[in-house]
């Protein structure tokens, strides 16, 4: 009995080590080079295997991606969309939250591959603007339009204003990961955000809101 337990448990982990392996093989190899019976041999399973959980390459990196943004989309995303009140908290929270996640290399891994990827394979692409921009982007918008309409933020336009909040990170991201080009200390995550916020909050904050009056 306690070995059927055992096997059971172990069916239920092997997408995650599937992934975990083709993320690996895609960051070492790229998406074209990747073979997927190397990704079989990483994870310890067959390669019909694989081809039973994600019958092709493109399923695997949107498996990848879907995994990555499961709990924001269901955490974040909800608490995004019903707040009211001053919009610089949550995308305080926000941002520091991403800088969190991106400190662990496994979840850097991931942007690098789509900003290294994305831009020659059309499907990558897709995928990540489906399953990630299509959610977020849209929730963004909305907040910072209550912003506006509470008089927390002046009169900016809140779809231009959320490439403003999230165009420093991805741009910081992609100088240091796809041309090598960062700070002496390394990503410096927590720095470029404390950095970025305050130039962005003197930038769109109502003129009585940025002394918090």
């Amino acid at each position: 009995m306690k070995s059927e337990k055992k096997f059971s448990r172990r069916a239920e982990e092997r997408p995650d080590e599937v992934l975990d392996a083709a993320m690996a093989v895609f960051t070492e190899q790229g998406f074209v080079g990747a073979r997927v019976e190397e990704i079989a041999r990483r994870a310890g399973v067959s390669k019909g295997t694989v081809y039973l959980y994600f019958p092709s390459k493109v399923a695997l990196i949107e498996g990848i991606i879907q995994r990555a943004v499961a709990p924001v989309a269901k955490g974040a995303l909800p608490q995004l969309a019903a707040f009211e009140g001053d919009p610089r908290l949550p995308i305080t929270m926000l941002l520091k939250a991403i800088a969190g996640l991106l400190s662990d290399p496994a979840k850097l891994a991931i942007p690098r591959l789509f900003l290294r990827e994305g831009m020659n394979i059309p499907a990558i692409a897709d995928i990540y603007r489906r399953d990630v921009l299509d959610l977020a982007i849209p929730v963004l918008t909305q907040l910072v339009a209550r912003g506006v309409a509470s008089g927390h933020l002046r009169q900016i336009d809140p779809e231009l204003t959320v490439r403003s909040i999230v165009g420093p990170l991805i741009a910081h991201v992609a100088l240091s990961e796809v041309f090598g080009i960062r700070p002496e200390d390394g990503l410096a995550l927590d720095r470029l955000i404390d950095n970025h916020l305050d130039i962005l909050f003197h930038g769109i904050s109502a003129h009585n809101r940025e002394n918090g009056q």
